[in-house]
């Protein structure tokens, strides 16, 4: 009670001291600006490698200066900077030969009938071939069943049997390419050359067919605007404009009819990276198999894909005789990121501690890897994801800023990158800290606070400290909130590097969306006033934090916050370290008390085997450990100081 009071008596002196916070509607339209400015085509995505990210660092870095934050804490700068991997360069003697059960050898033409992948793993391949259907390992149907892929060079179709089916029983996690190189990886393939599908051709040709009718009856319908007689003259030059676009963009849709390519190659760098479980990897067109695969089959691959379609059944089957011959050649281009960091520093006794108050402002650029929206190629804004947390971000720069003197503590602003790519900025920061971590008392994130619901919102870390718990609840009701309360610690954004170091942690998150990940995550959409209401939420609690007598106390919280649902995956209590360049799913924490922490799995190991399957990266790991119910007993191989080490888990029960 003597506590509760006297943070209850410093926040209404601070609020007296400070004087009263900018007009809601002020603030609501600065906020919108600077989600307006972080989401604008120019900005790029804000993906790495652009100079869209770079322009949002100088951006950030400047209202973080103006504010009157010290920028210069960082070898006299705003930017903590370091480097990540930004996808592949080709390079020279990639080269894919095929050779028939007659011996005779077949070398195909890169770009024109195979190219290689940019997640492909470097290297020579020189083995059998199997053709492995869809390479999808599901309930009820198995690719892989009868079918010893390894050693092997296998032949797989992309996508899923039976699309446009709703009922066919698979997912988007079955159709990823990811999912079915970690098949072949765990089962241990030497190489994989894939082919589209058929069904992909005519459902693009058909809705590229589709856009351009559309775009004639837009041609029309502008073109009976512009010619209007009851138009008046002054509009008619931007109805002239109109038509003169609306012409271009069907013209160019027709050439994009008429040049259809049947069965494109992947453009390089679709895709991504490699990850840890990467195989050498090619594109090939179907032209360049089907001779060979009929001769062995007795089917063209369209017939096969049809048996499969009627059946409901795989076709696995061993290409007798046949040999695959190639060299993937390329490499990892990396490139320079910044956290952008600026400092309030405090005054009096505690002066010393520091209270970090942190948003990503990287996202996906042009897409690729992390978008849900497979293929596409337009900028993926990020309006919610994160400008709007780093709109947040810099609302409370400005108001804790103008504040007369110092604060008690020392207040660590951070705007991170990499988030998108695993939490790259702020598991950086935590390994290179600017202040002690162990004085390190708090860490406020903001990620998504753009798009939530009327005034509903997650706090996620509720328990990892009790200085949280009555003033929480009175945070929200002077902000306007309701709170679902998540205590876990550990979840998929930057506040759970800083909670990995034991430092009592609080997240704001408005919730998912179905533009997230998408190009359509776009300002128009942004609520104003909630991102208003979540910034003056976490004010108060900061201003709570900065005056409170004693820093807040630890909480070790069991399990992690997840904002997907577990599905059928049972639980096993890690935390990835995203950070990692080790083959294999490398940890970065344990919850406690869960069964990774029982197992005695650590911070540092590698995971490189779960059960019967090879672990060479996190998507390993995820389909190794759905092969499991919760109670089952499981092997794990795990790699710690450069010793291999086994041990056993008991897996609970999934976590949603």
């Amino acid at each position: 009670m003597k506590f509760r009071s006297l943070g209850l008596i410093a926040l209404l002196s601070l609020n007296a001291a400070y004087g009263e916070a900018p007009a809601p509607m002020s603030v609501e339209q600065r906020m919108l600006t600077d989600v307006r400015v972080l989401a604008s085509d120019e900005y790029e995505g804000r993906g790495i490698g652009t100079a869209g990210l770079e322009r949002a660092a100088v951006y950030i870095e400047k209202a973080f200066r103006e504010a009157g934050l010290n920028v210069t804490v960082d070898n006299g700068d705003a930017f903590q900077e370091f480097e990540v991997s930004n996808g592949a360069i080709l390079e020279d003697g990639n080269a894919l030969t095929l050779t028939d059960a007659l011996g005779k050898t077949t070398a195909l033409t890169i770009d024109k009938e195979f190219r290689t992948c940019s997640f492909s793993e470097p290297g020579t391949v020189d083995a059998e071939l199997v053709f492995i259907g869809y390479a999808i390992e599901t309930e009820g149907y198995n690719d892989f069943t009868g079918i010893d892929v390894k050693d092997k060079a296998v032949l797989l179709l992309r996508r899923t049997p039976k699309q446009g089916d709703p009922h066919a029983g698979f997912d988007e996690r079955d159709a990823a390419l990811k999912t079915k190189l970690s098949h072949c990886y765990r089962k241990g393939a030497k190489a994989v050359l894939i082919v589209n599908d058929s069904a992909s051709f005519v459902r693009e040709k058909s809705a590229l067919t589709d856009k351009f009718h559309e775009a004639k009856d837009k041609v029309l319908a502008t073109a009976e605007k512009a010619t209007a007689t009851t138009l008046a003259e002054a509009d008619r030059p931007t109805a002239i404009t109109e038509l003169t676009a609306a012409v271009a963009h069907a013209t160019q849709l027709r050439g994009m009819v008429t040049s259809f390519e049947a069965d494109p190659l992947m453009e390089f760098g679709y895709g991504g990276e490699k990850s840890g479980d990467a195989l050498p990897t090619f594109h090939i067109q179907r032209e360049a198999i089907t001779p060979l695969f009929q001769t062995i089959t007795g089917q063209t691959l369209a017939e096969v894909e049809a048996t499969i379609d009627e059946t409901g059944q795989p076709a696995s089957r061993i290409l007798t005789g046949v040999k695959v011959a190639g060299k993937a050649s390329l490499r990892i281009e990396k490139v320079g990121v910044k956290n952008v960091i600026g400092v309030i520093e405090g005054e009096g006794p505690l002066k010393d501690e520091t209270i970090v108050i942190g948003a990503h402002y990287d996202h996906l650029g042009h897409g690729g890897e992390g978008s849900l929206q497979p293929g596409s190629r337009e900028v993926h804004n990020g309006a919610d994801d994160n400008a709007s947390g780093t709109a947040g971000l810099l609302e409370l720069v400005r108001r804790l800023a103008a504040r007369p003197g110092k604060p008690p503590r020392r207040l660590v602003f951070m705007a991170f990158t990499g988030e998108e790519r695993g939490l790259l900025g702020s598991a950086h920061y935590v390994k290179a800290p600017l202040y002690p971590l162990e004085q390190t008392v708090a860490m406020f994130n903001l990620d998504m606070i753009g798009r939530m619901e009327g005034n509903k919102v997650t706090l996620y870390g509720t328990g990892t400290s009790s200085f949280w718990n009555d003033r929480i609840d009175k945070a929200a009701d002077a902000a306007g909130l309701a709170l679902a309360k998540k205590p876990e610690g550990f979840g998929p954004s930057d506040h759970s590097s800083f909670y990995a170091k034991k430092i009592p942690v609080l997240h704001i998150f408005g919730g998912l969306h179905p533009d997230y990940h998408r190009p359509s995550d776009d300002v128009e959409k942004i609520n104003a006033v909630g991102m208003r209401q979540s910034a003056e939420f976490l004010e108060q609690l900061i201003v709570d934090t900065l005056q409170a007598p004693a820093r807040p106390d630890y909480i070790e919280v069991k399990g992690q916050a997840s904002i997907e649902r577990a599905g059928s995956r049972p639980y096993f209590g890690s935390i990835p370290d995203f950070n990692s360049d080790q083959k294999g799913y490398a940890i970065m924490g344990v919850a406690p008390g869960g069964p990774a922490d029982q197992a005695g799995i650590k911070a540092g190991d590698v995971i490189i085997q779960l059960g019967e399957d090879k672990i060479g990266g996190l998507d390993d790991f995820d389909l190794a450990l759905r092969k499991f119910r919760a109670g089952d007993q499981a092997d794990v191989t795990v790699r710690r100081d450069g010793n291999d080490v086994k041990l056993k888990i008991t897996l609970g029960k999934p976590r949603g």
